[in-house]
């Protein structure tokens, strides 16, 4: 540790009661070695990205930790300024999940509330788990304390798991950020936006996948057929169509027909946070940049949000035009 940190204390500190829930939400960007660490005094935020053409962020809230500090780095300008404030690394993903499983994180039928039955009993052909799963966390009390640490630029990210009595501390070592921006998504120009029940999502996309398919169409309309996931692939094409009932799509606004194609298993790397979600929002720009935004119920009874966006395909010869004799 250099001087200053040893003298001003670290940059950031943090507790967690439940090292199990920061696993399971990192746990759904794992598509990637690497993940930025941004770590600002409302939370912290794990950006991991391939190619420029898909991303993940989970947000951690400061409100998911027992108690959380973070500090300006020493020489940063006094104006309020959104940098002023933040900490920004790179580390390895990989290690940090292989670290935070230490003393082993169940994942059977892993649920951290009963998503379904507040919407009166429906429950999903996938025969998720609940409260009462026999390999829940509320039955086998797999919690955990888990303390963060960063004392300053170019220090080791510093983990300290405590279990049972038995304490394990893990120095990770970080880098420059390799990337700093995210994949634009023009919020003030939404082609579309639908928020439904994530594992109805699971659902349509675990069916097309049988087919074994290279590409993913999102097709959505004012008018019938509202929404449409849609796939080909070398054992066949299939589709799964969504109506617009409320109990099914909870907001639909799609001012005019829209269909963009996207690489299937990009799509697929958000399957676990489709998995272990309560909603989905699914927003679309008028660039085709699609914005997959999951809100994961946690164990304390609040909530936390995982983004996936992504970078549409480009239209094949005679593609663009086959869509607009469609709105003719």
């Amino acid at each position: 540790m250099n001087s200053t940190a040893a003298t001003n204390g670290p940059l950031f500190t943090a507790v967690s009661s439940s090292v199990r829930q920061l696993f399971q939400l990192l746990k759904c960007i794992n598509f990637a070695q690497k993940a930025q660490v941004r770590i600002t005094r409302d939370g912290l935020r794990f950006m991991v990205e391939e190619s420029r053409v898909i991303q993940g962020i989970a947000f951690l809230e400061k409100t998911l930790f027992t108690s959380y500090t973070c500090t300006s780095p020493i020489g940063s300008p006094a104006e309020d300024d959104d940098d002023d404030d933040t900490i920004v690394f790179q580390i390895s993903l990989t290690a940090l999940l292989e670290t935070l499983q230490i003393f082993g994180v169940n994942e059977a039928k892993d649920r951290w509330a009963s998503r379904d039955s507040a919407y009166g009993g429906v429950t999903s052909s996938l025969g998720r788990g609940g409260p009462g799963a026999p390999f829940g966390s509320r039955v086998l009390g797999v919690t955990g304390m888990c303390r963060l640490s960063y004392a300053a630029k170019g220090e080791p990210l510093c983990i300290v798991l405590e279990e049972a009595g038995v304490t394990t501390t893990c120095e990770m070592v970080t880098y420059e950020p390799e990337y700093h921006e995210e994949i634009p998504l023009q919020r003030d120009a939404l082609a579309q936006k639908i928020i439904m029940r994530s594992h109805w999502l699971y659902d349509a996309i675990t069916e097309l996948s049988s087919t074994s398919p290279s590409r993913l169409t999102i097709a959505a309309s004012p008018s019938a057929p509202y929404l449409i996931l849609s796939s080909n692939g070398p054992l066949g094409s299939a589709a799964v169509e969504f109506s617009k009932d409320q109990q099914l799509l909870e907001t639909f606004h799609v001012p005019k027909r829209t269909v963009n194609t996207y690489k299937h298993s990009l799509i697929k790397a958000a399957s676990r946070a489709m998995q272990i979600a309560s909603k989905v929002s699914i927003r679309g720009d008028q660039q085709g940049v699609l914005s997959l935004q999951f809100m994961v119920e946690i164990e304390a009874g609040g909530v936390s949000f995982i983004d996936f966006r992504f970078v549409p395909l480009l239209p094949e010869d005679g593609e663009e035009d086959d869509d607009n004799d469609e709105d003719i």
